[in-house]
């Protein structure tokens, strides 16, 4: 019988037998920023999209469960082709990935076929297959900035994203047209009352936010940039404009600090933004899929090829 706990969390035997598992099959897991705090402390590594990618790279695990969304533990598996990837639940999608549906996008890039490909990692196998090199939020302006000044360059999926990098390198970029639902769904209108009620809090927003957030903003960056803002600036009060799993780690890293999560548009359970995919995941999946080795993250052998080519030309420029 397992031991009793309040309603919401995992037994610890539960916990118990993850630990016992991953130390059986020799496994590894890997979490998003996003997931729930549970999930987070159970995990061996914690970071954003550059960060687990680095982290699958050099993982020596024969197994590597990824905490995440679909997108990142195909990451995992392009990287790894002999490792067993498995990812706790294969409906935890991502919208952003699925606004580039593979079939449209190769339509669009064959129509410009002067165009350097550059592709955020948010999408599928399938798109980073048809990319010259893939980017994250980390480090998107150094990848852009890698290619000459005579290239033409296409990006996507985020338009919001390609938009900022636009801006910050003062390259041309012909952008695909796809959001984060959990980006865009943030109120501008609501944040502003926000930033009324707290005068003296700074607005810290990733650039997957439309421009307008990002223009009443006091720090762009990827999550693990506003992670490290959070921590070094010495403001007391911050809003946060992105998924609101991050406060679980702000708060660990900054337990001084009032950090708030900007308002969403839809009234939810906490009025803030969250990914419904990254929250799909949960601990009672992470360990079922330890037990069962299921789900696994399995591709296609060329179009897994193809796409390692594109991170790993990424990944060389760190």
């Amino acid at each position: 019988m397992r031991s009793q706990v309040f309603p919401g969390e995992p037994s610890f035997d539960l916990l118990e037998d993850i630990q016992r598992l991953k130390r059986e099959k020799n496994a590894i897991i890997l979490a998003h920023y996003y997931q729930t705090p549970d999930i987070q402390a159970l995990a061996d590594f914690v970071g954003d999209s550059l960060a687990l990618a680095q982290a699958a790279d050099r993982s020596t695990a024969d197994v590597i469960l990824f905490a995440g969304v679909h997108f990142m533990a195909e990451t995992a598996k392009i990287l790894n082709p002999k490792r067993t990837v498995l990812l706790p639940d294969l409906e935890a999608g991502c919208s952003l990935a699925d606004s580039a549906p593979p079939e449209k996008f190769k339509a669009f890039i064959d129509a410009h076929p002067d165009h350097v490909v550059v592709s955020y990692i948010n999408c599928s196998a399938e798109v980073k297959a048809m990319s010259d090199i893939i980017c994250t939020s980390s480090n998107a302006v150094r990848v852009v900035n890698s290619i000459p000044a005579d290239r033409k360059i296409i990006f996507a999926p985020d338009k919001h994203l390609g938009a900022y990098v636009q801006r910050v390198t003062g390259r041309e970029l012909l952008l695909w047209d796809g959001v984060c639902e959990v980006h865009v769904e943030i109120s501008i209108d609501k944040l502003k009352l926000l930033l009324g009620k707290h005068p003296d809090a700074k607005l810290i927003a990733h650039p997957e936010c439309p421009p307008e957030i990002l223009a009443e903003a006091d720090h762009v960056g990827s999550t693990s940039s506003l992670l490290e803002f959070v921590q070094r600036d010495p403001a007391r009060t911050f809003i946060v404009a992105t998924e609101a799993g991050i406060l679980h780690k702000m708060r660990e890293a900054a337990p001084h600090k009032e950090l708030i999560p900007a308002p969403a548009h839809a009234i939810n359970t906490c009025a803030c933004s969250e990914c419904p995919y990254m929250k799909m995941n949960t601990v009672e999946k992470v360990y079922s899929a330890l037990l069962h080795g299921s789900p696994e993250i399995v591709l296609d052998e060329h179009v897994r090829e193809r796409a390692e080519i594109a991170l790993r030309r990424m990944m060389q420029l760190g």
